[in-house]
């Protein structure tokens, strides 16, 4: 009799398994196809034609970079809450600024304002490595944890003031700052590759995404969006 209740057990568990699996793999299907939906209408038809960010963002799960409440609008125009006051950039935003950088598959970025880790895991699908830092250390532990779950091997996260940047990491290929700083902080010029390029937007009541090309003779800068990010917070703010 016990055995015959054990076997009926192990029975109907195998069939929640079961069901439990197909919906999953429902789900991902689901997402699958309004991530594609998200990168055709968004970030193409927008003008985004670098084929390196297009199959980056096709490929990054971006409901698994959000609290489970927010999944079902993972794949919304606009940015959603991520905990902590933070926010995931809109799509469009992420896809535009990592087109900016130019990136090739060599490169070496590093990332200010890990956040979810969502815009790490998009470099991370183009570049050899990437370095990000995260000055909430909460945002920083769940973002390390995400990653190494999905399998970002090649992305390295860090708890601590991204206004310092990574010197032993440094120089880097390009870099991308996710907050606005007031002004652009002197050490991310300082650790910019001759060549190199950062993307990051600028200001604190009117912000401007700017760009800047560093070459032995200097830097150029161009301003190419209006944007509003949550401001960088930590060494940044002491220098208002």
């Amino acid at each position: 009799m016990i055995k015959k209740i054990i076997n009926v057990f192990f029975f109907l568990a195998l069939v929640v398994g079961c069901v439990q699996e197909k919906s999953m793999k429902r789900d991902e299907d689901y997402y699958r196809k309004l991530r594609i939906q998200m990168v055709e209408q968004q970030i193409i038809a927008r003008g985004v034609k670098d084929q390196y960010v297009i199959k980056a963002m096709q490929k990054v799960p971006r409901h698994k970079f959000l609290p489970e409440a927010e999944a079902p609008f993972a794949y919304m125009d606009e940015p959603r809450p991520i905990g902590e006051g933070q926010t995931i950039s809109q799509p469009y935003i992420v896809a535009f600024m990592t087109e900016q950088l130019h990136l090739k598959p060599d490169y070496r970025v590093l990332e200010i304002g890990t956040g979810s880790g969502y815009q790490a895991a998009v470099l991370a699908e183009i570049v050899d490595s990437v370095f990000t830092i995260e000055i909430i250390p909460e945002l920083a532990r769940q973002a390390a944890e995400r990653l190494k779950s999905l399998g970002y091997d090649n992305v390295v996260v860090k708890q601590g003031d991204g206004y310092n940047g990574w010197q032993e990491k440094a120089p880097f290929d390009a870099i991308i700052v996710t907050a606005a700083p007031p002004k652009i902080p002197p050490p991310l010029l300082e650790q910019l590759k001759n060549g190199g390029v950062m993307v990051l937007p600028v200001g604190e009541y009117v912000q401007e995404l700017v760009v800047v090309k560093k070459s032995e003779q200097g830097m150029a800068m161009r301003n190419v969006l209006p944007v509003r990010f949550v401001p960088m917070t930590g060494k940044v703010q002491q220098e208002k």
